[in-house]
């Protein structure tokens, strides 16, 4: 293999590994009895970021090795699911949650939450992650980029089961309530009559942010990433 491409495998591992075990329960909770809730939180934080640029750095560098190609037409699968990922990703990163970092405190706080975004899904940043790396692995069917959009979906969708069962371990029947009131599918509990879409709670803000990164995002993808969103 290629050394450039050769990297690409281990840098991926490294990232999506390195969520999972440093996430891992057991592992964990020794760390931060060592270091300190804060002091953990950074360390991973950073290690991450490293990772993630290791990740990109050897991608960027790896030589063209198609794998499947399914044409032109593939290439607007990520231009029409782009917009809901956005607008997940946006709703995650803005909404309160029991699934993001430290967010068990708002269950243990009592505080109501499955209200707003979490209608729609507990885990809004991710899916919103996992449909982008998917529509991309669609589209791209080179060898680093299906080592690079395959390991991001791995984590989006593996991340989600693994934040539920820790937060399942840590918070017990606070939890159960939680998770029987929301889905990890957008829609899933809606659609099953656990739950009502709070639009008022979702607001027009936030979607329209998601659509202006969208916009920004496609006009700005070949100066970002080197080649435009669309290529027919």
């Amino acid at each position: 293999m290629n050394g450039a491409l050769g990297s690409v495998l281990p840098a991926a591992a490294a990232f999506v590994g390195g969520h999972f075990v440093l996430s891992w329960p057991p592992v964990r909770s020794k760390l931060v009895k060592a270091l300190g809730v804060g002091l953990f939180t950074a360390l991973y934080s950073l290690l991450m970021v490293l990772f993630l640029i290791w990740l990109v750095a050897a991608y960027r560098v790896a030589p063209p090795l198609v794998v499947w190609d399914f044409g032109p037409a593939a290439n607007l699968v990520p231009v029409m699911a782009m917009p809901f990922a956005l607008i997940l990703a946006v709703l995650g990163l803005t909404s309160r949650s029991p699934t993001a970092v430290m967010g068990e405190r708002l269950l243990r706080a009592q505080v109501p939450v499955a209200a707003g975004a979490l209608t729609v899904t507990r885990h809004p940043f991710l899916c919103g992650a996992a449909l982008w790396a998917v529509a991309h692995l669609i589209a791209n069917g080179d060898m680093a980029s299906i080592i690079l959009f395959g390991s991001m979906a791995l984590l989006s969708i593996g991340g989600m089961f693994a934040i539920d069962r820790r937060r399942a371990l840590e918070l017990g029947d606070a939890w159960s309530a939680f998770a029987a009131r929301t889905s990890r599918v957008p829609f899933a509990a809606v659609l099953s009559g656990r739950t009502k879409a709070d639009w008022a709670g979702i607001g027009w803000a936030r979607p329209l942010a998601g659509v202006a990164l969208y916009v920004a995002l496609l006009f700005g993808h070949d100066w970002l990433f080197g080649a435009p969103a669309v290529i027919l």
